[in-house]
């Protein structure tokens, strides 16, 4: 891998799913020790993108989630890649951890962490931590929604020929997430996040239907878009990806 992450973009993926194994590791339920706490999905298919990338593609993804009485986690991690007659023309990684804890039924605090690296944004990566509170607003059998807000830290580099500066600024994170169980075999999600800063403002956004089609496997249409305030000179505001995965649950 030719580009090299910063101290900051690193250590904070480090930290962050270290903290994850290690809070996970103690005996903070043994109540629940016989449950299957964590429970997780991987994902391939294929993807239609538009903006920076026009290239049909393969995506893949991971998510892994635990939720005990104080603390709840998510590990996320992303890729999209594409070659074309034996030349790489998409690449792209993303990864997050956010861990929360529980201060009761609906209120916690989290930290969040994440780590995108797309080679056809003119950025060579962008690194978010944040810290928050958080509510969770809808909690039944059928629909559930938490909203967070909090401040943070982001580091913007750009590619080497790039005529715009690399950052580092404060910025103000919130984000809400989704989800309503449709039926018994199908879900709709939807996750929103804006990470606003004096030199630059991100938001994305992610719909999603997953329908079930036996015990493990679904299957998920879904649709993102990532609006980028301020881009390196020829490049897009708005990255768009329309994808159809295959889903194991377990």
């Amino acid at each position: 891998m030719q580009k090299t992450c910063s101290t900051f973009a690193t250590s904070i993926l480090f930290i962050t799913l270290g903290s994850s194994i290690a809070i996970s590791a103690s005996a903070e339920d043994t109540k629940n020790t016989e449950e299957e706490l964590w429970k997780g999905q991987i994902e391939l298919g294929f993807v239609n993108t538009s903006g920076n990338t026009e290239e049909s593609s393969i995506k893949s993804l991971a998510e892994f989630d635990r939720e005990s009485e104080k603390w709840r986690y998510n590990i996320h991690l992303d890729s999209l890649n594409t070659e074309s007659d034996d030349n790489r023309t998409a690449e792209k990684y993303f990864a997050s951890n956010r861990l929360a804890f529980q201060y009761n039924e609906y209120d916690y605090s989290f930290f969040y962490a994440s780590y995108d690296d797309d080679r056809f944004t003119g950025f060579d990566y962008q690194a978010t931590a944040a810290i928050g509170y958080g509510r969770r607003l809808l909690n039944d059998d059928i629909r559930q929604l938490d909203v967070e807000i909090g401040p943070g830290y982001r580091e913007s580099k750009v590619e080497d020929d790039s005529s715009a500066e690399d950052s580092q600024e404060f910025i103000f994170r919130a984000a809400a997430d989704y989800s309503w169980q449709v039926s018994e075999t199908a879900k709709f999600t939807q996750t929103a996040n804006v990470e606003s800063g004096e030199d630059n403002t991100i938001s994305k956004a992610v719909s999603a239907l997953q329908v079930q089609i036996n015990g493990h496997l679904s299957m998920k249409l879904s649709y993102t878009i990532k609006y980028t305030e301020e881009v390196p000179t020829e490049n897009k505001h708005a990255d768009t990806e329309t994808a159809v995965t295959f889903a194991y649950s377990f």
